[in-house]
């Protein structure tokens, strides 16, 4: 029997968003080097982040993506304008939701759903204003304002500080082995979305669940964890 969950909290890229569906704006600017870029630029975005976190050299996530796009483009031997970056970073505020997200969501309606991401506010509210998601979500949460990224216990704390919940009253959704990993050590249950078969990354951390996309997630759901 599944614990009663009283709050879905969400990752968002790579969870709910293809990061490399961002591979069509730049074929459409570079034309054959769009799925290049786009693996290049999703690298390096996670190891930036990660080493300036490390480093205690702390910069946001719009700042880590640009610098990441830099290095994509420049690793992928082709010659940009300002407006051509400026135009893929927009580009960054449309990506395309998975198949399943929008009615996953839906069914969620009467749940606490919360967004956790690494992203900063403006690109999260963007990006989640651009899918239809608004009304869907109770919060929008960066680790910005504590400036400490996930998988770090405070990016978890930032949220659940004032959440008024226990820690096991809350699932953790990421497609992001780190992530679930980060989350499961904080004390969170957790739902790996490994869309791509991947193998668990710290056996010592062993998800509560793991789905081929977000739609198992539903079997969380009782009518017990309704948010009021």
């Amino acid at each position: 029997m599944k614990p009663k969950i009283q709050a879905f909290v969400f990752d968002v890229y790579g969870t709910l968003f293809d990061v490399h569906s961002i591979k069509t704006a730049c074929d459409d600017q570079f034309p054959g080097k769009g799925e290049q870029i786009s693996e290049i630029w999703r690298t390096k975005q996670l190891d930036y982040f990660f080493t300036r976190h490390i480093m205690g050299r702390y910069a946001d996530f719009s700042v880590v993506t640009r610098e990441a796009l830099r290095y994509a483009l420049s690793a992928t031997g082709v010659t940009w304008t300002p407006e051509t970056e400026d135009a893929l970073i927009a580009k960054y505020t449309e990506l395309s939701p998975y198949d399943e997200v929008a009615g996953v969501l839906n069914e969620l309606h009467a749940k606490r759903t919360v967004v956790l991401s690494n992203g900063t506010d403006a690109m999260l509210t963007a990006l989640i204003h651009n899918a239809g998601f608004t009304d869907l979500f109770e919060e929008l949460v960066s680790v910005d304002g504590v400036k400490q990224a996930k998988p770090s216990p405070a990016a978890y704390m930032h949220w659940f500080k004032n959440s008024g919940l226990e820690r096991d009253e809350v699932l953790f959704l990421s497609s992001n082995g780190w992530d679930i990993a980060g989350a499961k050590n904080f004390g969170f249950h957790t739902a790996w979305i490994n869309r791509d078969g991947k193998p668990l990354d710290m056996p010592d951390l062993t998800p509560d669940a793991v789905y081929e996309d977000l739609s198992g997630i539903l079997e969380w759901v009782t009518d017990e964890a309704a948010w009021p």
